[in-house]
């Protein structure tokens, strides 16, 4: 199976499936995704062979989790697919990467930002909890770049399936393979910005360490901050665990 799925305008589709769970078992493969801003295939710079791979996957239901001015800015999927869209935004406290002042350390920058929007996206990540584990196909999220929104959620998702540290944190940071791609594109859509924060376009693994430890250190463990602060009743987990979990065969 592939963990990355190639497109031409999307640079950051990967599949979830393959990682092992502490039961023996592992995350089944075509089933949940994540990614970059599925606005990049209705857009004007879109390619038919992007929806066309994109139709292939067989998904069934979208989790769109940027802001709406975002979509109403970049656009969502298109509208004239047949996915289930949802739009839960997980951020409550937009920030600019772009133009901050260079930072000595910008991954507990990062891990900050993730903690506010772990602690301010209850509502919407119990819900994007609830959609993929009563979802009926796949399922894919996604945000802008595919990184910090999604890469929270994906995150969740596989500490919630006991998915080892060491293979969540390394899901997190395969993003960085798709950073000198992010960059271009950005570049040449603000043809007139600079960047100046060293940390901008970047998922080094060890800002995805610190987000782990820091919903340890508030919440006890990432069950009871999902069972705690964003009040998933456990019904919800036993079924994400049933849906996604390929159990080793006897």
């Amino acid at each position: 199976m592939r963990r990355h799925i190639t497109f031409e305008r999307l640079h950051n589709f990967r599949d979830l499936g393959g990682y092992p769970t502490a039961d023996g078992g592992s995350v089944r493969w075509a089933t949940l995704y994540r990614s970059d801003s599925l606005g990049k295939l209705a857009g004007p710079d879109a390619r038919a062979c992007d929806l066309t791979r994109f139709r292939e996957l067989g998904i069934d239901t979208v989790i769109d989790l940027r802001y709406p001015w975002e979509i109403a800015s970049r656009g969502r999927h298109p509208e004239s697919e047949p996915q289930t869209w949802h739009n839960l935004s997980i951020e409550h406290r937009p920030y600019d990467q772009v133009d901050r002042e260079p930072d000595a350390d910008p991954w507990r920058f990062l891990a900050d930002r993730f903690a506010e929007v772990a602690l301010d996206g209850a509502v919407e990540l119990r819900r994007a909890l609830e959609v993929i584990a009563a979802a009926e196909g796949p399922v894919v999220f996604h945000c802008a770049a595919g990184k910090d929104r999604t890469g929270l959620l994906a995150a969740l998702v596989l500490a919630l399936l006991d998915v080892p540290d060491e293979e969540v944190v390394a899901d997190f940071a395969l993003t960085e393979l798709a950073t000198e791609r992010f960059l271009a594109d950005w570049k040449v859509a603000h043809p007139d910005r600079e960047v100046r924060w060293n940390g901008f376009g970047r998922a080094p693994a060890v800002v995805m360490r610190l987000v782990l430890a820091d919903l340890r250190a508030t919440y006890g463990s990432v069950r009871d901050y999902a069972t705690g602060h964003l009040a998933v009743d456990p019904a919800v987990l036993e079924a994400l665990r049933e849906r996604l979990v390929e159990r080793a065969a006897v």
